[in-house]
């Protein structure tokens, strides 16, 4: 794609319906420190002076994340700035991010299923620091019975 000038111009085309690979990869790590956290999308996006539904698109990657947002949005979940591109492939492939978050898809991600983050923030919510090792302990233990290391 070239401007008036015959210049080629730089970034997604304007008519695009797909977003970037990696603009969905942030959007997903958005998304997932988001609901760790318990956080809505309004109250997220009232920390950053957004609507809700901006932050919507934000998470899809149907609108990029610019640099100084970007800063905003890890302040406001608490993160660094990195974390929005942990576990990046040098090659992203699109993701089909309607289904992020749904326990259903055999081939996803087990981090990013809603029943992942639900036991993790149940698991975080137990005051006990004992309860909560004997827990981690008896899951382990369930874990190992039905899956045996192999010799």
């Amino acid at each position: 794609m070239t401007d008036r000038q015959g210049r080629r111009r730089v970034g997604r085309p304007p008519t695009s319906a797909n977003p970037n690979p990696i603009d969905i990869h942030v959007g997903q790590r958005v998304r997932l420190r988001r609901t760790l956290m318990g956080m809505s999308q309004e109250k997220l996006g009232d920390a950053l002076g957004l609507t809700f539904q901006q932050v919507q698109k934000y998470e899809r990657g149907a609108n990029r994340i610019g640099a100084s947002r970007l800063f905003d949005l890890a302040k406001a979940l608490q993160v660094p700035v990195g974390f929005f591109f942990d576990d990046l492939s040098s090659d992203p492939t699109p993701v089909d991010v309607d289904k992020v978050g749904d326990t259903k898809g055999s081939n996803e991600d087990p981090m990013q299923q809603r029943e992942t983050i639900e036991l993790v923030r149940a698991y975080y919510r137990i005051a006990n620091p004992t309860a909560r090792r004997r827990l981690y302990e008896l899951a382990r233990s369930i874990a190992d019975e039905m899956d045996p290391p192999s010799s």
